[in-house]
This record gives C-alpha cells, sequence and structure tokens, in this order.
C-alpha cells in the first residue's frame, strides 16, 4: 500500500516513531483481529487500526476505544505473518492521544481531577511509565 499525502506522512512518522513499527508492511490478512481476545468491546478492529493508519485516518483512530481496550496480550504480534508488534502500536497511539505534540513530561499534578476521575486506569499507568522518568 502507498503512503497518502502529508496527513498520512506525518502520522506514519510519529506512530513508527513511537512504536519502531512499520505498519505498511501489514498485508490485512486479520490474523490479528481473529486472535484478539478482547475483539468483541472494540468499536474498530485491530485490523482496521492498522487500515486507518495506513490511509491517514487521523480522527478515525483519535475518537476510537480500541486503543485502550486493547489488552497488550501480544496475541495478535505472535499471529502476524508480518511481525508486527500491533500491541507497540496501540500503545503509541494511547500515547499521541495523551500527549500533545511537543510535550514530554507528565505530572500526575498536571491532570485536572475531573479528568483523572474519566481517564482509563491504563491511560494513566502507561503514560506515567513512558514520560515521568
Amino acid at each position: 500500500m502507498q503512503k497518502q499525502g502529508n496527513t498520512a506522512n506525518r502520522l506514519h512518522g510519529e506512530i513508527m516513531e513511537r512504536s519502531g513499527q512499520d505498519f505498511y508492511n501489514c498485508i490485512q490478512c486479520g490474523k490479528c483481529t481473529a486472535g484478539c481476545p478482547v475483539v468483541s468491546a472494540m468499536d474498530l478492529l485491530p485490523r482496521e487500526i492498522l487500515l486507518y493508519l495506513q490511509m491517514g485516518e487521523e480522527e478515525k483512530l483519535l475518537d476510537s476505544k480500541t486503543p485502550w481496550i486493547c489488552a497488550s496480550c501480544f496475541t495478535c504480534g505472535a499471529r502476524c505473518i508480518k511481525d508486527l508488534d500491533l500491541s507497540r502500536i496501540m500503545e503509541a497511539i494511547r500515547a499521541k492521544m495523551l500527549r500533545p505534540r511537543g510535550v514530554t513530561c507528565l505530572s500526575p499534578g498536571e491532570i485536572p481531577k475531573e479528568q483523572l476521575e474519566k481517564l482509563p486506569q491504563q491511560a494513566l499507568v502507561s503514560g506515567f511509565r513512558k514520560y515521568t522518568r
């Protein structure tokens, strides 16, 4: 699949840098989706996440609940015939959702109390693990 426009190139660069994975290698075989133990709770299937990344559909990705539902169990990566680690891609998408452009540190005191109550615990743990060293 060919890279589409500036949005796709920008999104590709951000996700590739954070995850170390090139999602353009995905051939849409669906093995990641077939093996996912939490796929029934997702609004976008794992292979659809990769497809939207390939198409540069940033808005659809950032509005999705799928990255938060991903259990990071690595079943998708174990089944992938192209050796993509979709768990790392999901983590990169979560990081993009959490971190405004250019911000590299997150302090618990900077999160508004009302937002803390709404954020998924996985988002908080992930953010603190990655950005509070």
